[in-house]
Parts: C-alpha cells; structure tokens; sequence
C-alpha cells in the first residue's frame, strides 16, 4: 500500500514520514511494559521501513538515467552493508555498555532516525516522474493488478525474480548462519567472529554492490543482456570461493575466502534493482521495487536460514558439529542456480525494454 501510495504521491515526503514512523517506534521499544507492547512497536517499525526502499528506488530511477541506474541504486545499497558492518561492531558494543539494560539502546539508535528524517524532508528534491528518461511514456496511473499483470508479461523479469529468489535464500542462509559456523568450526570468540563478520559484510559486500552497479551500466550500455549475462557469469564464479570458504580446516583461509565469495555473491544486488526500474513503467516504479522485494524476502529471508537449519539437522547423524559446513555448502550451490534464470533473462531482455518503451 505504501507503494502504491508513492507511485501517485510525493514520494521524498513519505520517505521522511516513514523515517518519522521507524524512528518512533524503536524508540517506544525501550519504553514497553509488556510483550504484546513490545510486538506492537516492532510492527511499527516494520510499516515505517517499508516507506523506504520503494519510493527510493522510484525516486533514484528519476534522478538517474538507464545507462548509470544501477551504479545509483549500488550506492544506494550500499546503506545496508555499512549499516551491518556498524550493527555488528556497535552491537557487541552496546551490549557489553549497557549489560543488564536493553531498553536505552532502543532509544539511542531510534533517536537519529527523526533528526534524518527531517533532512530528507527539507534537502531532498521531488523530481518530475520520467526526469531522467526525458519521456512520460507510461507515467499514467495504474492499478495494482495491472501493475502486476505487466511484469509477469516480461518473461525477463520473471526470470530475474526468479534468479534472485535463489540467490537471496543463498544470500540470508550464509549471513544469519555464519556467525555460528566460525563458532563452531573454528572455535573463534564472539567478539573476534563480530570483527570479521563487520570487515566482511561492510567492506565486501558494498564493494559487490559498488563494482556491480558501475560494471552493470557500463556492459549494458554495449548491448542490454550483459545486464543480466555479468551478474550469471559472476555467481557461477563464487562457487570456488564458497568450497574454500566452508571446506578449509584454516581460519584464514576460510575468512579470506568468505571476504571473496560475499564479495561476488553480492554483484548480482545493483542489476536486480536497476533491471527492475527499467522494466517498470513509470507509474508503476515504487510498486514495483515493493513486488520483487516482497518476493525475494519472503523466499530469502524466510526460507533461507530455515533451510540452513533443517539441513544442519539432516546431517548432524554423519558430520555432528561438522554438519554446518555442509548445510552452508549445500544452499550455496542452491544459490548458483540463480545463474541460470538470469541467462534466460537476457535473452529476452532487449525485447522487453523495447516494449516497455513502447507503451
């Protein structure tokens, strides 16, 4: 609804009323005298996160043309790689700060959020839809069930969602399971694993994003499918690196290697993005970047640490403590099948963005 609401609204408003919304209630977090309270406000939370990405994506795709899009929402991604890299070292931080007391970091991390929201409100400019593609082509509303009959109707966005479905359960799997695979293999300490883990994620995974968005706009510019052929041939790439990475008896190895794979693993996040707006009519942008976030997450970050999970027990009989280097080794070769929905992708992606100019 949020998104529907910003593909006809003031989208930079809504960004900062979300922001609003976000801020208070983690702040209301550390003042909940009960479950049912504290549930209410991380429901709170959740609404005001999802005024986020989608108006950003809508907004971004306005200020950027095609050709340097991805580049633009790889920056933009980059947030949540730094914010995990802080979240892991101020984390651990906090917590040993404020032992007996979960309440004031709730507030302290909530209260910025409102001084942000009102530089978003007050510095960032709405433009125009259609700015950067100098067209209003497909700027006329449109109804959800459109919206979503016309993405289903592009065999390449189906297949990219399709892709980075496999990628994302890989993606969660590894992240949420990681932290305890160094445990329980290599015996590392909680705060050396948060320090790896925050140099890993930060450093790594924002280089995927950065050098996947500007290596995306500058292929695609030659012909549209290596939109979608660089982000395959890369996730056929880590699989080395993740047999490295889960396999090897050396911690350094194994940190090195997880440093390589995460950093390939998160190449395909800008092409995901920038192929998504440019398929959307311009009406529809918001609500699209909601569709396939809705989607990806629900398969990534629901089914992705479960399946990790359920496997772990699977082999725990054969392996005991080993068994998660191959329940990790299993959802990353899961994963790579990603690569084969975005070869299929590009074949039909020149077509599609044809058509889509079209209407």
């Amino acid at each position: 609804p949020i998104a529907r609401w910003a593909d006809r609204g003031n989208r930079r408003s809504i960004i900062a009323l979300g922001l609003t919304v976000w801020s208070v209630m983690t702040v209301g977090c550390g003042f909940v005298r009960s479950f049912g309270q504290l549930a209410l406000m991380r429901v709170g939370v959740g609404v005001g996160e999802a005024a986020g990405t989608p108006p950003a994506h809508s907004i971004i795709s306005d200020y950027f043309p095609a050709s340097k899009r991805a580049t633009a929402l790889g920056i933009y991604a980059w947030g949540v790689y730094l914010g995990s890299a802080i979240a892991y070292l101020g984390g651990g931080y906090l917590r040993e700060l404020f032992v007996d007391d979960w309440r004031t970091p709730f507030i302290l991390l909530g209260l910025p959020g409102l001084f942000f929201a009102l530089v978003v409100r007050f510095t960032v400019r709405e433009p125009p839809r259609g700015y950067s593609d100098s067209s209003s082509v497909g700027a006329q509303p449109t109804t959800l069930a459109e919206t979503l009959r016309y993405l289903l109707s592009c065999p390449s966005w189906r297949n990219l969602v399709a892709g980075s479905c496999f990628l994302s359960l890989m993606g969660y799997g590894v992240l949420m399971w990681g932290y305890e695979f160094f445990g329980r293999v290599h015996h590392m300490s909680p705060m050396d694993i948060g320090l790896w883990m925050a140099a890993i994620v930060g450093i790594g995974g924002s280089l995927g994003t950065l050098v996947g968005g500007t290596v995306t706009d500058r292929l695609s510019q030659r012909d549209p499918a290596w939109a979608m052929r660089f982000p395959a041939w890369v996730t056929w790439s880590y699989l080395p690196f993740a047999f490295l990475f889960l396999l090897s008896d050396s911690k350094q190895v194994a940190m090195l290697s997880f440093f390589v794979f995460y950093f390939l693993a998160n190449i395909y996040v800008p092409a995901m993005h920038s192929l998504n707006q440019n398929l959307a009519r311009l009406s529809m942008r918001a609500t699209a970047a909601a569709i396939l976030l809705f989607i990806v997450n629900l398969v990534g970050a629901g089914l992705g640490p479960l399946v990790v999970g359920f496997l772990n027990d699977q082999y725990a009989a054969r392996w005991g403590q080993e068994a998660i280097r191959y329940s990790l080794l299993s959802i990353s070769i899961l994963g790579a099948l990603g690569a084969i929905f975005f070869h299929r992708s590009a074949r039909t992606l020149a077509e599609d963005l044809e058509r889509r100019n079209q209407l």
